[in-house]
């Protein structure tokens, strides 16, 4: 018989040289693949490839740029790590993107209304804004426990009916007014007592000056990422949230209820959607307007997948397709259209997508082969034993 390998060594097998070879070198040769196929894009539209990267690269890493990459980044991580909650079990969250534009709507009416002190108003606005995205998403999963109507149907239909009640209630009769000077409609602002002031003064503390306003709840996106590793990975919760994706019925065989954790799975996906737009509302508009950020919930299912919906992976994807965004406008000097960034975004994804599954498919293989010499190992040895 082969012996067992005990679980610490498997973690370091998965460890060594080999497994993290695969782990980095997936990614890596996957963005390689993908700038060699969106240079050859760059010429086909006849454009030359190396000055248009060498634009992208020298506007993208000034000081300036390199704020709002960060502070787009913030909002794609949020986005993409409500995504990801409902991955892990299987559940395709699509209605990311009316959760976060209602909670924000909510909240700033709120906000507006109100003048707290600090940091009870703060407070106050991103749990009302949680609770709503929260409460909009639960309907889908209350509907797919007890109707079974698939979660993608009916969020993709809690977003146009999110639409229609933000626009209802976005007017002068309402929760808005209209903006002196402009066509432009926006609820309350947030009072001063309400706002969270940017990182800039903290980072200059430590010698790092920065030209513009760095989002002040960045910290935040952290903590999510940092909570959402943990939970999934160490605690019981995360346990049953995976095994109630992958085997219903054997969740249900161990005492964990499926139906439950859909629900749950959805409320907690839709309460991190809340958060999304609390950098922008808090620390930047200080208004839910016509303007305010609108499809940063597509973004964010793009984004997890890109990451495989990993915390880490997540924020190298949400700074790749930041900095894409932010340098898109630069191509126009080089006389690309600056549309081509969406190419690139969607030649980075497919591309992503088809290495990993070619790697999970080696790891598969090697994995079976593995077995294999193993097996063959306990039956050579048990032969032996025989003829002794």
């Amino acid at each position: 018989m082969s012996k067992k390998v005990p679980a610490w060594q498997a973690v370091l097998r998965g460890l060594g040289p080999r497994g993290m070879a695969l782990r980095i070198g997936a990614p890596v040769l996957a963005l390689l693949i993908s700038l060699g196929i969106t240079m050859v894009l760059l010429r086909v539209t006849g454009a030359d490839p190396v000055s248009s990267v060498q634009a992208m690269v020298d506007y993208g890493t000034t000081p300036n740029s390199v704020v709002d990459i960060l502070n787009r980044a913030t909002r794609y991580y949020l986005s993409a790590v409500a995504v990801a909650i409902g991955f892990r079990m299987a559940l395709l969250n699509i209605g990311v993107d009316g959760q976060y534009r209602l909670a924000a709507l909510l909240a700033a009416a709120l906000a507006g209304a109100l003048s707290l002190p600090a940091p009870f108003g703060q407070i106050l606005t991103i749990v009302a804004a949680m609770v709503v995205g929260g409460l909009w998403a639960a309907i889908a999963g209350v509907l797919k426990v007890t109707r079974g109507v698939s979660e993608v149907l009916s969020t993709i239909m809690l977003n146009s009916i999110a639409t229609g009640l933000i626009a209802y209630l976005l007017n002068p009769k309402r929760l808005a007014e209209m903006r002196p000077g402009s066509n432009n409609i926006a609820t309350p602002q947030v009072p001063s007592s309400g706002r969270v002031g940017a990182l800039n003064g903290a980072l200059s503390a430590i010698g790092i000056d920065l030209p513009g306003r760095l989002y002040g709840l960045l910290p935040v996106a952290i903590v999510v990422g940092i909570v959402f590793w943990v939970v999934v990975n160490y605690t019981r919760f995360g346990f049953d949230l995976k095994v109630s994706g992958l085997a219903p019925g054997a969740a249900e065989a161990s005492g964990v209820s499926a139906k439950k954790m859909i629900v749950v799975t959805m409320v907690t996906s839709g309460a991190i959607a809340g958060l999304i737009g609390m950098p922008e509302l808090l620390g930047a508009s200080y208004e839910y307007s016509l303007n305010f950020p609108a499809g940063l919930g597509f973004t964010g299912i793009t984004v997890a997948l890109l990451g495989r919906n990993h915390p880490l992976g997540i924020a190298f994807a949400a700074v790749l397709f930041a900095f894409l965004d932010q340098t898109s406008d630069v191509l126009q000097e080089v006389e690309v259209p600056k549309e081509i960034v969406g190419v690139m975004q969607g030649v980075v994804v497919l591309t992503v997508v088809i290495v990993y599954e070619l790697v999970r498919r080696f790891e598969i293989r090697r994995e079976q082969r593995a077995v294999a010499g193993e097996l063959a190992t306990g039956h050579d040895l048990a032969r032996a034993g025989k003829g002794r």
